[in-house]
């Protein structure tokens, strides 16, 4: 709660009162430079500059003007923007698709920088509820489909759709926080919507997933796991939707199409190897640390899977690097057995 008091000694200094203003808004703000970014690693900076540029400038806030909030989102929002500009400096790496044993992979224009993001940093992070005017649910919004799509789209028409479309925000508080006109702001939003809907996500015209945490998601989450546990190539295409994709970041590409994964997994498992699974939860999705069986029972990580679910079946699956692990509480090696 913003007190004058408290508002009093932030702006005389007091770093444990402006923590008091400024800490309950961390989560949150950590979410919405994930949407922006598509990195933890990103937003978790983005965050850090954000409230030390709050902390320089509380004196010049005004509650008359603005919510702290307001005025919070504002700095993330343009140190998101900055970031994202930054990032299109990126060299982008050539891959020569020769090199690859049958099946080769799709290229993909995927982010290459994306990255998971744990289910545990959104508890605390709902903050107050969307405003009126928000066209997605918080569960969507935080999806590893709808993230991807957003980096695609240029810095103000993100920022723009985040702010309005998914937390709520009215044009015209919009307008002041980009420091542009109205007629800007809703001019950016209906070019992001209409980029959107041109790219339909993985899930597009397949069932809706099963509740997080019910009975039915259980099942497939539980059966996916043991056929890739005991490497039953039969089980797991069997849970395959036809056009299921694999999405590999940082690699631009994947495989497509339930044959072409079932023969991408039969040189995965081949000359016995064999995995362990550790369930997590990441974009309010299940997920699995993967650990790879060594001789002498040694079991190193091999990677990190996000599972995207249609009705039951699994219609997209993203194999991040072992180097997220630590992320969701997970080692980088399991003891022997």
């Amino acid at each position: 709660m913003v007190t004058a008091d408290r508002l009093s000694r932030a702006r005389a200094g007091d770093g444990e009162a402006f923590r008091e203003l400024a800490g309950p808004h961390r989560r949150e703000l950590l979410v919405h430079c994930y949407r922006m970014l598509g990195s933890v690693q990103d937003a978790e900076d983005a965050v850090q500059e954000t409230m030390l540029a709050a902390w320089q400038g509380i004196g010049g806030f005004s509650a008359e003007r603005a919510s702290l909030r307001t005025w919070l989102y504002k700095i993330a929002t343009n140190r998101c923007l900055n970031a994202r500009r930054a990032a299109r400096r990126r060299p982008a790496r050539e891959w020569d698709m020769s090199q690859f044993e049958p099946p080769v992979p799709t290229p993909r224009a995927e982010p290459v920088w994306l990255q998971p993001f744990p289910d545990a940093f959104l508890d605390g992070a709902a903050g107050r509820p969307a405003g009126p005017e928000a066209r997605y649910e918080q569960s969507e919004a935080i999806s590893l489909a709808f993230v991807t799509a957003l980096q695609v789209l240029p810095p103000r028409q993100v920022a723009v759709l985040i702010l309005r479309d998914v937390l709520g925000f009215p044009a015209r508080e919009v307008a002041g926080m980009l420091a542009v006109s109205l007629e800007s702001v809703n001019s950016a939003l209906k070019r992001a919507r209409a980029s959107l809907q041109r790219r339909p996500p993985p899930a597009a015209g397949h069932p809706p997933p099963p509740a997080a945490g019910s009975p039915a998601e259980d099942a497939i989450v539980a059966t996916f796991a043991r056929a890739w546990a005991s490497a039953d190539l039969d089980a797991l295409v069997a849970l395959l939707t036809d056009d299921v994709f694999i999405a590999m970041p940082p690699e631009p590409f994947g495989y497509e199409g339930r044959d072409t994964v079932a023969r991408y997994w039969a040189r995965q498992f081949a000359a016995g190897r064999s995995f362990d699974l550790v369930p997590a939860r990441a974009n309010g999705q299940p997920a699995f640390g993967a650990y790879l069986r060594g001789p002498a029972g040694t079991r190193h990580a091999a990677g990190f899977y996000v599972l995207t679910l249609a009705g039951d079946r699994i219609c997209g699956l993203t194999r991040f690097e072992a180097s997220v692990l630590p992320w969701f509480g997970l080692p980088r090696s399991l003891p022997a057995r």
